[in-house]
């Protein structure tokens, strides 16, 4: 599994990429505008990720804004629904209105709210058929 990491805070940066780096690549992005370079990038290179982790509340470009973003490559490089990257946001527990956008406007798979739980996103990565 290769996945993209994109929170602004380096705890919870590190979190993910304890979780994450076992099943695979693990890069990390700073904030949206590096997620939306990484992921270009890699789509770019014929190596698309499997999964992002994204925040939602980021200086430069925001969550929300990466990932509509995000989707708008995928859709001029003809990537159908089934194989979009799954984005997983990851957000505050008293964010639900961010929350519902990324799900109804973003395109958004799953979210996560903090603190992050390793169980929590195992199960979820299991649920999404990422890691068995």
């Amino acid at each position: 599994m290769k996945s993209l990491i994109v929170e602004d805070d380096f705890i919870s940066r590190k979190i993910l990429h304890m979780i994450l780096s076992p099943y695979g690549d693990a890069d990390i992005a700073v904030n949206g505008v590096e997620a939306v370079k990484a992921f270009t990038w890699a789509t770019e290179e014929g190596k698309p990720y499997d999964l992002i982790c994204m925040d939602i509340m980021m200086p430069e470009m925001d969550g929300q804004q990466a990932l509509q973003r995000i989707r708008a490559i995928e859709r001029e490089r003809g990537v159908n629904s089934a194989e979009e990257a799954k984005v997983v946001m990851i957000t505050a527990l008293d964010d639900p209105k961010n929350v519902v956008e990324a799900y109804y406007k973003g395109g958004a798979t799953s979210y996560v709210p903090k603190p992050i739980d390793k169980n929590m996103i195992l199960h979820l990565l299991k649920s999404l058929d990422l890691i068995k």
